[in-house]
């Protein structure tokens, strides 16, 4: 029989690293089912590469095992640490990267079925990680915290190491920078009625 597992708050992560930590893997398999998702999401919308995506939540999470013995509860959360990981490996995926000129690019084959509402799902999804890639590392990373993952600009200073105006100024330029790459194609993704 199937005994049911309390509710964890995002606050107990902490108290889970601890008891991974203490020698307890049932701790360390709840919190990397918790955050796997979110650092996966994350690497994924600033690379936009699926395997690199889940390499850099794989790293991320082995470095948080690593350093669990040491962890000091209180001084920052982890998931601020983990997405600062995250962030720190995908930049330093991203400088080693060649850069290919976008018309070089073969088109990738869609699996998914033919109808219309997938379709223009999907031209809206390339077309919004297109005008992400054009943005500098940093806006990107900023963008992405923000307006996809959701996070406030405080949690955003402590994962890109710095300060709160920093954050906006860097999400105000992307936000105009996108808004600029995505004007013209509004009729062409299906927003000229919305």
């Amino acid at each position: 029989m199937k005994v049911p597992q309390p509710e964890v708050s995002q606050d107990d992560d902490a108290a889970l690293l601890e008891s991974y930590a203490q020698g307890d893997p049932a701790a360390a398999r709840l919190l990397a089912q918790r955050l796997t998702p979110r650092l996966y999401a994350h690497a994924f919308r600033v690379l936009g590469d699926g395997a690199e995506a889940e390499d850099v939540s794989q790293e991320a999470l082995m470095r948080l095992w690593r350093i669990a013995p040491r962890w000091r509860a209180g001084e920052a959360k982890v998931t601020t640490w983990l997405y600062r990981v995250v962030a720190n490996l995908c930049t330093d995926r991203l400088r080693k990267r060649k850069t290919t000129p976008l018309e070089d690019v073969a088109e990738p084959v869609d699996p998914a079925p033919s109808a219309p509402a997938r379709l223009q799902q999907v031209a809206r999804e390339r077309a919004l990680q297109a005008a992400l890639d054009q943005l500098p590392v940093r806006q990107r990373q900023a963008v992405v915290l923000r307006h996809i993952d959701g996070l406030a600009n405080p949690q955003i200073a402590a994962i890109l190491g710095i300060g709160v105006e920093a954050v906006e100024s860097l999400t105000a330029r992307g936000k105009r920078a996108l808004s600029a790459q995505l004007s013209g194609k509004r009729e062409a993704l299906g927003y000229e009625d919305e």
